[in-house]
């Protein structure tokens, strides 16, 4: 029988964690490119739109909950992009922007630089 410490399951939960963390940048990003070709009014348009804004809505309330782990100021700059991408991406639902490649450029950004 194996016995694991308690620190290396905490190790292997944040590593799933951060791979989940990265499918579902991956997904963005990819929902984002279909959305340069077809336009923002298209139907993958809308669909890059809809899940980019929930993702960030995910991790803004994650990064704003007491019990994250991550150093405050990271956490304050990461919510500052966050409500960046919000941002933009409600001025692209307006018709105002179709500034799809900053978004694409920032979601990879921090895709990479999950460890």
């Amino acid at each position: 029988m194996y016995r694991f410490s308690y620190a290396e399951i905490l190790e292997d939960a944040s590593n799933e964690c951060r791979e989940r963390e990265k499918m579902a940048f991956d997904r963005a990003i990819d929902l984002l490119r279909a959305a340069v070709s077809k336009g923002a009014k298209s139907s993958e348009g809308a669909e890059a739109i809809s899940f980019v804004q929930r993702l960030w809505g995910i991790l803004i309330e994650d990064l704003l909950g007491p019990e994250n782990g991550l150093p405050e100021t990271l956490r304050a700059e990461l919510v500052s992009i966050g409500l960046w991408i919000m941002k933009e991406t409600d001025l692209i639902r307006q018709g105002r922007s179709e500034n799809f490649s900053a978004l694409i450029d920032i979601n990879t950004m921090i895709r990479d630089g999950l460890k």
